[in-house]
């Protein structure tokens, strides 16, 4: 389910994968015995930090081919692209430290704040060196090289990825880089690794992570993520209405496609060198191959499809993703659209209209301006299956807020809350109606920001 219970996995899965690779590494006693020194302490924390680095970067990796088995216990794909996000800044935070035990105790010794400590040379040993380690052994030097501009990529693409200003388009082209960075990382740590701990539990769970994030980053560059559930469509239609920013497409799919649930979400790729972009599907399935997108001109590409797409244009939706899908043991719902979040109760109320489920609906719909054919006609929807609609237009009638919320709809507290539009918007009245009593649980929220 989206909502508080989705926030709270997405905080679990984090600290639970962070805090199960610390507790392994600790486990083999990487500070046994040593002094306080500087130098004494660099080999195991560069050794620690470079594995929460690679646990991290390893489970995003793996995240990023949509792996929709885990969308149940992650409460759906726009829950696991935060976890990604997050397992990212992790990653760039464990990579920053680990330069910095690197190149820190160097700073200081040039500045004469520290002593280095004599080299003490190996002893030799009388048995010959298996030839694996030998071959590892012998790569040390480049796989500190290569490793060291790849942290600086690597710190380089996060920054542009979390850099909101960053179009779109140049970010989905430089974060297709990330895979080839992190197959260098993999390189530069499984040389760099001391042998002994690749027997150890935690250098087994490492070499596993590596082995799936590898695959992973292999999909990525070579087009496999999603391919499974990707069907080819025609435009059928657009229209715009006069005076609006959100374009109608309708399209019709000429190859197989699963189905949806109301309130799910598909990729869809109008063009190739833009990348694909995430939309709630605005129509029921009902098994015909037509599927409707309403989409709001937020970028500069959003913007220009009004212009560039025509009736007869080829396209790729990839889905369906999202627990978006209103299944709750409630009698009766309070659902929230701001804005272009209303598109997923459209949907759910054309499903209702076909399959009726007999809960009680309340549907507020908060817009800055309202229009007189959007909101007639939605109120026509709701109308059709017994659902109740309240109409807030910004400049009129003010902000919805949780005691709004709960005066107009008496029996709020015994209802599941389905909220879908601007993310602050979204916390703050989660949060509220939190404080008067709703349990987290029952608040859904779908975190449709998926940068």
């Amino acid at each position: 389910m989206a909502g508080r219970g989705g926030l709270n996995r997405i905080q679990w899965a984090l600290g639970g994968v962070l805090l199960a690779v610390l507790a392994l590494w600790l486990a083999t006693a990487p500070f046994g015995g040593l002094g306080l020194s500087v130098f004494a302490l660099r080999a195991p924390s560069l050794q620690g930090t470079g594995t929460l680095a690679m646990a991290a970067m390893s489970v995003a990796m793996v995240l990023a081919t949509r792996p929709v088995f885990f969308e149940p216990w992650l409460g759906g794909l726009d829950k696991m692209y935060r976890l990604h996000k997050w397992l990212g800044i992790s990653a760039l935070v464990f990579a920053v430290s680990h330069w910095l035990w690197v190149e820190a105790p160097k700073w200081m010794v040039d500045l004469g704040w520290l002593v280095r400590p004599a080299q003490v040379a190996p002893v030799p040993s009388a048995e010959p060196e298996p030839a694996v380690w030998a071959l590892l052994h012998g790569l040390r030097d480049p796989a500190e090289g290569l490793g060291e501009w790849a942290f600086y990529a690597l710190v380089l693409l996060i920054a542009l990825a979390l850099w909101k200003r960053f179009p779109y388009r140049r970010f989905f082209q430089t974060h297709r880089l990330l895979p080839v960075v992190y197959l260098v990382l993999v390189f530069h740590a499984v040389v760099l690794t001391s042998d002994g701990s690749w027997a150890q539990p935690v250098g087994m769970v490492m070499a596993l992570l590596m082995l799936a994030g590898t695959v992973a980053a292999l999909m990525v560059l070579f087009g496999a993520v999603g391919r499974s559930r990707q069907a080819v469509a025609e435009v059928q239609a657009t229209s715009q209405a006069a005076g609006t920013d959100v374009l109608k497409v309708e399209v019709a799919l000429k190859s197989r496609w699963a189905g949806h649930e109301a309130g799910q979400f598909a990729f869809v790729r109008f063009d190739a060198s833009e990348g694909a972009h995430p939309f709630t599907i605005t129509s029921p399935w009902t098994g015909d191959g037509h599927l409707v997108f309403l989409i709001k001109g937020l970028g500069d590409y959003t913007r220009q499809l009004p212009a560039l797409l025509k009736t007869g244009d080829l396209l790729r939706v990839e889905g369906p993703y999202g627990t978006f899908n209103f299944v709750g043991a409630k009698s009766s719902q309070v659902w929230v659209g701001g804005g272009i979040g209303i598109t997923p109760f459209i949907a759910r109320l054309q499903q209702l209209a076909l399959r009726p489920d007999g809960k009680s609906i309340d549907l507020f719909y908060t817009t800055a301006t309202a229009r007189d054919g959007v909101v007639a006609r939605l109120a026509a929807a709701a109308q059709a299956v017994g659902a109740r609609l309240h109409v807030m237009v910004d400049a009129v009638d003010g902000r919805l807020n949780a005691e709004r919320l709960c005066a107009a709809v008496p029996g709020w507290r015994t209802a599941d809350v389905w909220f879908c539009g601007p993310a602050a918007f979204g916390q703050t009245l989660r949060h509220d109606l939190m404080a008067k009593g709703l349990p987290g649980r029952d608040f859904h929220q779908e975190l449709f920001n998926l940068r």
